[in-house]
This record gives C-alpha cells, structure tokens and sequence, in this order.
C-alpha cells in the first residue's frame, strides 16, 4: 500500500501591527544592587521576627507589640516585589 503525502505547513508570522516592539535582547539586565537589596530585606526580616519571638516580644521595638510582625512580614513582602523585577 503506498504511503500517504505529509503536509506542510506554512509558518505562521503575525502581522506587524500585533507583534510585540520589546524582544528579549532589548530588555536591560537588572542593577547590581537589586539582589542585594532583596536578599538583605529577606535576611533582615526574618531577624526581626525571630528576634520578636524569642525575647518574648519585648525586642525589637517594645511599643509596636504585633505590628513588629507587620514590619518583618513587610520586609519579606517588600523583598519579593523588588525579585520580580529581577531580569
């Protein structure tokens, strides 16, 4: 029995009004300082709230009572924002 033909099939290319203008090489590569900054605000926020817990809540800031989960969970949150940006 013979073999059936195979089809190609033409390569389709999006009209240039609908093709993105940013390609990859055209992206800058992310400063220096953004990992740095990221990593530091993780690090520093998980001090501050194992320091919160293990002084029984009398360190960092005695006054702030549970918002220094807030500060130390902001911290992290923060870190996070600045590592999506990271190309």
């Amino acid at each position: 029995m013979p073999k059936s033909q195979v089809r190609k099939k033409k390569v389709y290319t999006p009209p240039t009004d609908v093709r993105p203008t940013t390609t990859s090489s055209s992206r800058k590569p992310s400063p220096v300082w953004l990992p740095i900054t990221a990593v530091a605000l993780i690090v520093v926020g998980i001090g501050w709230l194992v320091l919160y817990y293990l002084s029984e809540q009398e360190y960092p800031v005695m006054a702030w009572g549970y918002w220094n989960l807030a500060v130390g969970f902001g911290m992290m949150v923060a870190s996070l924002g600045l590592l999506s940006r990271w190309r």
